[in-house]
């Protein structure tokens, strides 16, 4: 066995054994110069449901955006389904990102298609065929709860549905990872529990779950593992953990 296929089991196993994402020792500075994220070492393991709090300008979104490998790393190693991110070229990107879901704050709807394209447009993505499309967006809709809501426009939902919609976008390509920025922001209080509630069952269905927000209640009350940023590092990481006002 040559040296690099070597090293290649061994960096294997690290990702067997530590996690489904992990990161080692990241950095990420921006063009002024000071550290977004500084010195970050985590392990998310494979079916984790993972709350990631802290105040702006703590890095969570620079976290999200490395994970998405929408940024990569100034020092240290991301790593992510077993793929080094500093080290995909940019024409792998696309492959990648099929491993991962993402539900954003704003929804990201096509506003000028109805539920059903929006959903299969992911599915177009990924090449499925026809006959697949025609079987998934309806049972994922279904899902989410919006089987009854397959040609409405994103204008004509709540704010609730069209997250549900959002979140079948996610969904609807089986994603070993949902990486969900900031899901409940634009939602009241009721629709932002149903929402989450989709997220648990997602998460016992085995899907790996990682929610950025700055939601108190519902990270109290869920009391999952929760990952506090402050000032670019990583300042507690609590099994059946609360929201950390710690400074």
């Amino acid at each position: 066995m040559t040296k690099r296929e070597l090293k290649r089991q061994k960096r294997e196993k690290m990702i067997e054994e530590e996690g489904l994402i992990f990161l080692d020792g990241v950095s990420k500075s921006y063009s002024t110069g000071a550290p977004a994220i500084n010195g970050v070492t985590l392990h998310i393991g494979r079916g984790e449901f993972v709350f990631i709090v802290g105040d702006s300008g703590s890095g969570k979104s620079t976290l999200i955006k490395l994970l998405l490998r929408e940024l990569t790393a100034t020092q240290g190693k991301v790593y992510v389904m077993g793929y080094d991110l500093a080290k995909l070229k940019h024409r792998q990107i696309p492959k990648y990102r099929r491993y991962l879901g993402v539900v954003f704050q704003d929804f990201r709807l096509l506003k000028d298609r109805n539920v059903y394209e929006n959903v299969a447009f992911a599915q177009r993505i990924v090449e499925k065929s026809s006959k697949e499309i025609r079987r998934n967006v309806p049972s994922i809709l279904a899902t989410v709860g919006l089987a009854g809501k397959y040609k409405a426009k994103p204008k004509q939902l709540s704010g609730g549905e069209q997250q549900r919609v959002a979140l079948a976008r996610a969904l609807v390509n089986r994603p070993a990872i949902l990486l969900a920025d900031e899901p409940t922001g634009n939602l009241d209080p009721k629709n932002s529990w149903e929402i989450m509630q989709l997220l648990e069952e997602i998460n016992e269905a085995g899907t790996t779950v990682v929610v950025v927000t700055h939601n108190r209640e519902i990270v109290n009350a869920m009391r999952k593992r929760v990952i506090t940023m402050k000032r670019g590092v990583v300042i507690s990481d609590v099994e059946e953990g609360e929201y950390n006002d710690e400074d």
